[in-house]
């Protein structure tokens, strides 16, 4: 196992740069996955920590070893690839076992590697298989087993599950983290799915636009985005923004004629009235009674899910987009006026000019 410092990364393809700086430490042993939209430059940096690209500037360190200019096949690391990578003619003992053979490994070793990394992927049974023969989530298994036997120092993934259907999605997530658990194996995902993010990651980084917005735990990101495009981006249905103004104490913000929230603390400040970004998750409204600090939604359609119900509807005279989620089954009728109130505590406040975070005092 090894840990990865990533110092000041930049990436250039001609004279567009796609990666700005990305400085990242990864522990010994960690689950680290890299999220974002397409285009935002996880794969790139993936393919940088693998080898695969050239680095145009700052340092790539792998067990403390700068491996810049290091070959992929001296870096020690093993990769999970999107499509699998397998050879269709050879058997499943032979595709996890071909990377040990061209090492010339002793032939009762790769029997036993093979052997052992069948057992934990529950892949015993179908060593003598072509890939073909395989479901997806088999072939994902076979493609995870060769990484397996070579006992490398750090596991890259890269979005090794969006080939899969949705329900062996979920059964494969549950089986990469059990994986990670019993092998403790330094790990590096890529991914755009923030479930999958969310519920792999002992940390995210966030991309954007070739940038790492914010890294940290999954609940730490989810309860203190540090940008309005991090908080977005994390948390299904997407938080809602509102344009708002604060008091001039900064001490609740002013929603129009759709209501007013009071903020928690010292609210943010006594800077004067100034116009922000109002972040609340939908999942944080509550149904309010007749609170003079009640926001009022108009209710224009309903998603009932069974255990949840999406009320999508619109608050104040610019008629705001605000989708709410609350537990249960719940109907309203169309134009429906609910009046909401949110926990000052789960209240997010976003600079309107550079997008970040303002914090409580």
């Amino acid at each position: 196992m090894a840990d990865i410092n990533l110092k000041q990364v930049y990436k250039s393809f001609g004279k567009s740069e796609v990666l700005h700086g990305i400085t990242c430490d990864i522990s010994d042993g960690e689950f680290i996955v890299i999220l974002g939209p397409s285009g935002c430059g996880k794969s790139t940096l993936l393919r940088l920590i693998a080898g695969l690209e050239v680095i145009t500037k700052g340092e790539i360190l792998i067990d403390s070893k700068v491996v810049n200019n290091l070959e992929p096949a001296d870096r020690d690391i093993a990769m999970v690839f999107q499509n699998y990578a397998l050879y269709p003619h050879m058997s499943v003992f032979n595709n996890m076992a071909y990377g040990l053979k061209i090492r010339k490994m002793p032939k009762e070793e790769i029997e036993k590697r093979v052997r052992n990394a069948a057992e934990i992927l529950e892949l015993t049974e179908f060593l003598n298989r072509k890939p073909k023969q395989l479901s997806g989530g088999q072939r994902q298994r076979v493609a995870m087993g060769r990484c397996i036997v070579r006992e490398p120092k750090v596991f890259l993934f890269d979005e090794p599950l969006s080939n899969l259907d949705a329900k062996l999605r979920v059964q494969m997530r549950l089986e990469v983290r059990k994986l990670h658990e019993d092998l403790k194996v330094t790990s590096v995902y890529v991914t755009h799915d923030q479930v999958e993010a969310m519920t792999l990651g002992d940390r995210l980084v966030v991309m954007n636009d070739g940038y790492a917005e914010q890294i940290g735990s999954p609940m730490e990101i989810y309860e203190k985005p540090a940008t309005r495009f991090v908080a977005g981006f994390i948390g299904s249905p997407a938080m809602n923004f509102l344009d708002v103004h604060s008091s001039s104490d900064g001490r609740q913000v002013e929603l129009n004629e759709a209501g007013r929230l009071p903020l928690p603390g010292g609210g943010i400040g006594d800077r004067g009235e100034q116009a922000v970004i109002l972040g609340i998750r939908p999942e944080h409204f509550e149904l309010a009674g007749d609170s003079e600090t009640a926001m009022h939604l108009t209710v224009d359609h309903l998603e009932i899910l069974g255990a949840d119900t999406l009320v999508y509807g619109h608050i104040g005279a610019n008629k705001a987009s605000v989708t709410v989620r609350l537990t249960d089954v719940h109907y309203f009728e169309k134009n429906h006026v609910l009046p909401l109130t949110v926990p000052s505590e789960k209240l997010h406040v976003f600079d309107k000019a550079s997008g970040k975070r303002v914090e409580f005092e």
